[in-house]
């Protein structure tokens, strides 16, 4: 087909009860994850919105140290990709893809799928860190390449990832999931452009999460695995910044970070922040590891878009008032006040993208913004000031 050493034994029971329960979820769970440091997208179960269509690539999947690999590979499949192949270096993690996916192949070596030429595109959420380097080397063997956010920890990272990147032509794309695989997101933006709220003047992001001790894996506790708070998390802030503000140039007005509840892990940090300023509109992120155990989900994800003519408020995983479910949006404008169930609305980004890998398109996300998301985190990362409470 030619296209134009962790603990994870509570992940593992996590994977198989999710796969029994419910085979075409798109993730499982935030509060399930054991190896990670990120944020799950979206847990669902609605049939309606997904539609899936016929295989027009072949896809491999090489390291799956995130849960949010089910994601990913449900997305590419929804839009036309056939899973053929996998590589994975703990046998665990491995025993729960293979049951989720029995038509992958396990190989014994990642080259198996870098130089298998019937592979168009590699899809990892292997450990932070790891990510880029892999992509260089999956862009350098002539495939498109899709990773888990963060999809690059460091800006040296970037520097030679956008090097390759240029140098094969190849895609580099990375899963915002908060974007693609929020259905209440993907309909905010259709609202958007369809002038609903005017221009947008700000995008205000927050994404809490339940940090969850007993499930994390060593790694997701040192700065150096998963690049700091900002990095990891904030990047499907600085993401949604860029699409809603329709900004091509940015810059990092304020950053601090903090780790002020868990300071028996001291390369961690548990609470993130952010402002900036785009040539299209502003922006407040806010990032943090204290969703309580009363909240029924991993967090109260929200994302605030203010317009000229109106404003959105998106409650992506849950409505605190009472309404079942996820993908809650509120329409504001100078008519009325309208609440909008997104649970139908179709995830295009796993199409657009195979459609990308066949025509050698950008209609999933330019390469630039997924560049530019990412270098905005890293930056508001590596300037961020030292957050330290008084707590006297």
């Amino acid at each position: 087909m030619e296209p134009s050493k962790y603990n994870r034994r509570k992940f593992i029971r996590s994977a198989t009860a999710a796969t029994s329960a419910a085979g075409l979820l798109s993730v499982f769970p935030g509060e399930l994850l054991a190896n990670s440091a990120g944020t799950t997208p979206e847990t669902e179960n609605s049939t309606e919105a997904t539609i899936r269509t016929e295989p027009r690539i072949n896809f491999s999947v090489i390291g799956i140290n995130h849960n949010h690999i089910y994601g990913q590979a449900e997305a590419v499949i929804r839009g036309g990709g056939q899973l053929v192949s996998f590589y994975a270096r703990e046998d665990d993690l491995a025993a729960a893809f293979s049951k989720r996916y029995p038509q992958a192949k396990r190989v014994t070596d990642e080259k198996e799928i870098l130089e298998d030429k019937s592979i168009h595109l590699v899809l990892s959420s292997i450990i932070p860190n790891e990510r880029a380097p892999l992509g260089i080397r999956v862009m350098q063997h002539g495939k498109d390449y899709m990773s888990d956010k963060p999809g690059i920890t460091s800006l040296e990272q970037l520097a030679e990832v956008r090097r390759v990147q240029k140098q094969t032509g190849r895609i580099y794309s990375i899963m915002y999931s908060e974007r693609f695989e929020n259905r209440a997101t993907v309909k905010a933006g259709e609202l958007i452009k369809a002038g609903a709220i005017g221009k947008v003047i700000q995008t205000i992001g927050l994404g809490p999460h339940r940090i969850s001790l007993s499930t994390r894996p060593p790694w997701f506790f040192d700065k150096k695995y998963f690049g700091g708070i900002i990095t990891d998390i904030a990047s499907h802030q600085f993401d949604q910044f860029l699409y809603f503000t329709g900004s091509t140039k940015a810059e990092v007005v304020f950053s601090q970070t903090g780790n002020v509840a868990n300071p028996q892990y001291p390369q961690f940090e548990d609470f993130g922040d952010a402002t900036i300023k785009g040539n299209g509109g502003t922006g407040y992120i806010r990032v943090d590891w204290f969703t309580p155990d009363g909240l029924q989900t991993w967090g109260d994800g929200r994302l605030t878009i203010l317009g000229t003519e109106g404003f959105i408020e998106i409650r992506k995983n849950i409505d605190i008032a009472g309404r079942p479910g996820g993908n809650h949006l509120f329409l504001i404008t100078k008519k009325d006040t309208q609440y909008i169930d997104c649970k139908d609305v179709v995830l295009p980004y796993g199409e657009q993208l195979v459609n990308d890998i066949v025509n050698r398109t950008e209609t999933a996300m330019t390469q630039e913004h997924c560049f530019l998301a990412t270098e905005l985190a890293l930056k508001a990362q590596k300037q961020a000031r030292k957050l330290v409470l008084d707590k006297t």
